[in-house]
């Protein structure tokens, strides 16, 4: 059944499909959390970004500042492997375009609230990214003298 939208038609069976797509939890963000977790690094997840409303870190380490986020190759138009929708291609392209730009806002803002803001792409390696992110946080770390609980290393 094809239902008549604004300015663009869509299929039922894809805006069933794309419903139930995750916005969180994905499985390239559960393998980074996994690898990160067996490094002992321990993080919040779905942190609010610091005066944005309705907009949260995927993987964030809040004392050192830093924030991780695993970007869909789809959803936020990779350049190596977004592929151009066929059906509704103008409604697609305009919305991963708007979730770029809404990437690139909440990095500028991070950015100037001084934290470190890394994306990887769902395709890039999670032993990788969790090594990256893992000399991110340690060297963070170093920058603040003194933590909490003897000689146990805070995240």
């Amino acid at each position: 059944m094809i239902v008549s939208g604004p300015t663009w038609e869509t299929n039922e069976g894809t805006s069933a499909r794309m419903r139930k797509q995750p916005s969180k939890g994905t499985q390239p963000e559960m393998a980074l959390r996994r690898v990160l977790y067996s490094r002992g690094l321990r993080y919040r997840l779905q942190w609010p970004v610091p005066g944005m409303p309705r907009r949260t870190i995927d993987i964030a380490f809040p004392r050192r500042k830093l924030a991780v986020f695993v970007d869909g190759c789809f959803w936020h138009g990779c350049p190596t492997h977004a592929v151009p929708p066929k059906r509704n291609a103008e409604r697609w392209t305009t919305k991963i375009a708007s979730n770029t730009v809404r990437d690139e806002e909440t990095t500028k803002h991070l950015v100037g609230l001084q934290w470190t803001v890394i994306r990887f792409w769902e395709h890039e390696d999670a032993e990788s990214a969790a090594e990256m992110v893992e000399q991110l946080v340690r060297e963070a770390g170093t920058k603040k003298p003194g933590t909490r609980g003897g000689n146990r290393q805070r995240y």
